[in-house]
């Protein structure tokens, strides 16, 4: 049954909700509510689908009403960041889960029954989190691998001396091997959330427009007793879009402001200071070798940084965000 059959079931039979963010991304939002479509007739259980268009002019909301999958399209008029939408989202799920989802996350057949039973196992766990694929379905978290992981430890001073020593992926990294297995916090691509837990906490913290968002959502479950799980057998193909230009250096300013913001507030002030630091020496290497090697660009890895030691500077993502709600 399909929360979209609302006249034949009561509100309070759906056990799960699908919450998608989509900014802008008409093609990659129709692929993965497709993908959402089929994850519905394999559950077993009432499921509603919610869309917020972060206010997109390229027909997104309209595309997303006209879909058979979708239940409600909140379109918003002015561009918000991501915390603040996934919370809009939460708060207005009607399910006692909610399946986090960007625009350009499709979901893999079983994804949801697998992130669903992971919490279902453990209740004491807020947050299921899926291993991310690459869009040519190689995975992009195995152990070892040379691409994006998906679950990590906490950010502390120590996460950032493994960094500054390439030990990241050894020590840091926790999205590994094929078990289900807790971890400290997973990306928000595509994650199951408890919402009861999720309202005891207050949601997302507005104050991190996009980035370490999820890590800090994470962070205050845990310190309110609720535990985080990687669920590698549930998969999500992720087309992640990677900026060029101005808009790579404005995702560079906001990764970096919002990992200061993160440490300011769970670490004390010399431990925000060690991390700058830390997290600077292994972009200030990568800067000078990029020099001699070929297909690196030492500019981009000398602006990650100046943006980590001084992440108050700088033109990130929010201002993107106010600069494209002023124009017509």
């Amino acid at each position: 049954m399909h929360a979209h059959d609302r006249d034949n079931r009561r509100v309070d039979e759906i056990e799960l909700t699908y919450c998608v963010v989509n900014t802008s991304q008409r093609e990659l939002l129709l692929r993965g509510l497709n993908a959402i479509a089929r994850e519905r007739d394999m559950v077993g259980f009432a499921t509603e689908v919610l869309v917020l268009d972060n206010g997109s002019r390229d027909g997104s909301a309209q595309a997303a009403r006209a879909h058979p999958a979708v239940d409600e399209v909140i379109a918003l008029d002015r561009r918000q960041g991501k915390a603040r939408n996934d919370s809009l989202l939460m708060a207005h799920a009607r399910g006692r889960y909610a399946l986090l989802l960007n625009e350009d996350s499709e979901l893999q057949p079983g994804a949801t029954l697998a992130l669903y039973q992971a919490l279902q196992a453990r209740p004491d766990a807020a947050c299921a989190g899926a291993q991310l694929l690459r869009p040519d379905g190689t995975g992009i978290a195995a152990a070892g691998g040379g691409g994006q992981a998906c679950a990590w430890r906490f950010p502390t001073v120590t996460t950032a001396l493994a960094g500054a020593l390439f030990l990241h992926r050894l020590y840091t990294v926790q999205s590994t091997g094929e078990r289900t297995r807790e971890v400290d916090w997973c990306q928000s691509s595509a994650l199951l959330v408890r919402l009861t837990a999720a309202s005891q906490v207050g949601y997302l913290d507005p104050r991190f427009f996009v980035y370490s968002d999820e890590v800090d959502f994470a962070r205050r479950l845990r310190d309110a007793g609720w535990r985080s799980v990687y669920v590698p057998s549930a998969r999500a193909i992720h087309h992640e879009q990677l900026s060029t230009g101005a808009a790579s250096e404005r995702r560079i300013v906001e990764l970096a402001r919002n990992r200061d913001l993160y440490m300011r507030i769970h670490h004390s002030p010399a431990s925000a200071w060690a991390v700058r630091w830390l997290t600077a020496w292994p972009y200030a290497l990568r800067a000078v070798a990029a020099l001699v090697l070929p297909g690196h660009s030492p500019r981009r890895y000398w602006r990650h940084v100046t943006a980590t030691l001084r992440p108050g500077r700088g033109e990130g993502l929010r201002e993107a965000a106010d600069a494209y709600n002023r124009s017509p």
